[in-house]
Formats: structure tokens, C-alpha cells, sequence
């Protein structure tokens, strides 16, 4: 038996799919140093744990390092990840900011607090990932927000396009992936609590009053009645960002 135990549906759904991803687009190699951008949240922290168990079964060498960039609100609310990175033995870099706060004052009058803030926490993990020499930066996106980010897309800017499953950055000095984007919410979800993942709330003000909340919940008014269109839409716009991955690696 495997030092993680015995895996349920969910988990090894999870294990796999995330596996037969990494494998499809080439996302690493051997001697790759990868950045967990890890947030607290369910997506993240699912990402972590099965990216500690592939490490174990890839068959070359890579590196894991979380990184956490506290945006304010609860200076303490980290504390499971500490604990939880400990046990698994994973290093973690942990960054305590006031992105969140200063996203919701008079000083980002411009931007929606959560543009704001995210795009703060991702320049500081873009930081990180240059002063610890990493190779690639992970974050936890899955399937519904692979969809819920093409449909804004194509609302807001008249892009037909959702997000990469491995993106360059820097020349390609930096690869930005998405180990878990074949991966449904409710999967996440499921295999996270029967892991028993240390998951914490997000007390931002504005979570669950976003532009990207509204858009989830048009679509899932739109697929509520017939479970065959979340199918094809999820369906087709996974292959094409996959296929669009690809062709650049």
C-alpha cells in the first residue's frame, strides 16, 4: 500500500486526471522546481496534496515549495498550512501583505478590489518564484474555472479563450500551470473533505459579489435544466485550452 493510503473514487479521480494532464502536455520534466501558489482555499490546497502524492510516483525527480500570500484580513488564518506542509514535508514560504484591505479603499478607485488584489499577489508570487529559482508556479484552477473565465471572456473582451494549461513567462524562464484544470468543483470538493484538508474561509468582502460569481450563476442557471449542455460546454472548452496548450509545449 501507498504511504497516502487507500484513495477513494474521488481522490483517485483527482490523482489520475491531474496525472494524465501533466503527462498530455509535457508540464514538467525532470529537476523541475515548482511553486505552489497555495491561497487556503479548497482548489489550492486539493492541488497541494495531489501534487505531494504524484511527486512520489513521477519517474523523475522534481522539487514542491508552497507559497502563500496572506492578503490581510486574518494575519493568523495560515496557521493550517503551516502544520499541514510540515507533515508532508513540503517547504513553504508564507507572505504576509495588506493587498486585500488597501483592494477595498480609496486608493484602488480604478479597479474591482479583486483585480486589484490578485493582480498584487500574483506580482509577489512572480517575486518568489525569481528568488527561489523555481522553474514553474501552480495554481489550483479547475474545469469551472477554465469556463466561468471563457465565458467572461467572450462577454467582456470578445475573446474566445479561457486559461492555459501551461503558459510561458519571463522568455519561458517561468511556466505557469494548471495540474488540476481537468478536474470538476464537486470533485474538488468531495476529495478535499474526505481528505480531511485543512481548508479555511475567505472572509474578503467581496467574495461571492464578483463579476466571475455572477457569470457562474448565469451558467448554471443556463445548464440547470438539462446536465447534457454543462457536459458539452465543459467538454469543448477543456479540449480546446488543452489542445491550444498542446501545440506551444
Amino acid at each position: 500500500m501507498a504511504s497516502w493510503g487507500k484513495l477513494t473514487f474521488a481522490q483517485k479521480q483527482c490523482v489520475s486526471a491531474t496525472g494524465k494532464l501533466m503527462q498530455k502536455t509535457d508540464m514538467v520534466s525532470s529537476g523541475a522546481r515548482i511553486g505552489i501558489a497555495a491561497s487556503g482555499g479548497v482548489d489550492s490546497f486539493l492541488m497541494l496534496k495531489v501534487l505531494t502524492i504524484r511527486k512520489a510516483i513521477m519517474p523523475f525527480p522534481v522539487e514542491l515549495m508552497a507559497l502563500h500570500i496572506n492578503p490581510g484580513f486574518e494575519p493568523e488564518s495560515h496557521a493550517p498550512l503551516i502544520d499541514f506542509c510540515a507533515e508532508h514535508g513540503v517547504p513553504l514560504h508564507i507572505e504576509l501583505t495588506d493587498f486585500g484591505p488597501r483592494a477595498h479603499t480609496d486608493e484602488n478607485r480604478s479597479k474591482s478590489p479583486c483585480f486589484y488584489c490578485a493582480m498584487k499577489r500574483r506580482k509577489k508570487l512572480f517575486e518568489l518564484c525569481r528568488d527561489y529559482n523555481l522553474t514553474h508556479l501552480a495554481f489550483g484552477h479547475n474545469a469551472d474555472d477554465n469556463v466561468v473565465t471563457f465565458f467572461m471572456n467572450v462577454l467582456q473582451n470578445g475573446r474566445a479563450e479561457g486559461l492555459y494549461v501551461n503558459e510561458p513567462f519571463f522568455g519561458g524562464n517561468l511556466q505557469v500551470i494548471r495540474p488540476t484544470m481537468l478536474l470538476d468543483k464537486k470533485t474538488v470538493i468531495k476529495a478535499a473533505k474526505q481528505w480531511e484538508l485543512p481548508v479555511w474561509e475567505n472572509v474578503c468582502p467581496s467574495n461571492g459579489v464578483t463579476k466571475r460569481d455572477e457569470v457562474h450563476e448565469w451558467l448554471r442557471q443556463t445548464w440547470k435544466s438539462d446536465k447534457r449542455i454543462k457536459n458539452n460546454i465543459f467538454n469543448a472548452i477543456t479540449r480546446q485550452q488543452v489542445d491550444l496548450t498542446s501545440k506551444k509545449v
